[in-house]
């Protein structure tokens, strides 16, 4: 029997976007009344819905060209889809306070403490509880982040990408993309519902990106799926 645990975000207007990103909106463009030539009705019932976004919306995840300009080509509709259908694993990080640096030696005891490998190409999800304490106050982002070096140390893994539940993926953000960009791996953000992920096995982890293109990223529908 197979399990499907949703780790995206929902989409809506006026939700929390980072700092100076475009905002989300979305207006009813068509209704069921227009295409029915129902003149005289009160109701409007959605056909199609109007969205404006920008492509860091929500659960998503950043390509190689956002992470510095020298990578100008790397758009998300050429990156390899397997850089999107991967391997997972999930760290129990969920002791780490508001603002605080995840390092080496914490992923490293997240890793003994769950009997889990990190293995080339794997997605590792971050589990800090932070979108469930935080997501709509005051503190949604203020959150922990990796270290450059813990950044670094991921990478030299060569692994896939990172995931974490807040909206930037590292104290010291610049830094961190610009390591991702170095050596070619990516992080999603705004993830959710890793909590459903801690104490199990390897999963396998399926985040699709639209097929934007030049695009710098792209929401995803991203979810974890164990096979009983």
């Amino acid at each position: 029997m197979t399990e499907i645990i949703d780790l995206s975000q929902e989409i809506y207007e006026g939700m929390p976007v980072y700092k100076d990103l475009p905002q989300v909106k979305m207006s009813i463009h068509n209704t069921h009344e227009e295409w029915d030539r129902e003149h005289n009705t009160s109701t409007k019932t959605p056909a199609v819905h109007k969205l404006e976004l920008g492509e860091h919306t929500g659960t998503h995840v950043d390509a190689i060209n956002h992470m510095a300009k020298q990578y100008a080509g790397q758009s998300i509709d050429k990156m390899p889809l397997s850089m999107f259908y991967t391997e997972g694993i999930c760290l129990d990080l969920s002791y780490k306070n508001l603002g605080e640096l995840i390092e080496i030696e914490d992923i490293q005891n997240a890793c003994k403490k769950e009997n889990l490998t990190i293995l080339e190409n794997d997605t590792v999800l971050i589990y800090t509880d932070h979108y469930r304490k935080t997501y709509g106050t005051k503190d949604w982002s203020n959150g922990p982040g990796l270290s450059t070096s813990a950044t670094r140390w991921l990478g030299q893994k060569n692994i896939a990408a990172f995931g974490v539940e807040t909206m930037s993926p590292g104290v010291s953000n610049k830094e961190v993309h610009h390591i991702c960009g170095e050596l070619g791996f990516t992080h999603y953000e705004n993830m959710i519902n890793l909590y459903q992920l801690i104490g199990r096995p390897r999963f396998r982890f399926i985040a699709l990106p639209l097929k934007i293109r030049g695009g710098t990223g792209s929401p995803v529908r991203a979810v974890a799926v164990f096979e009983n």
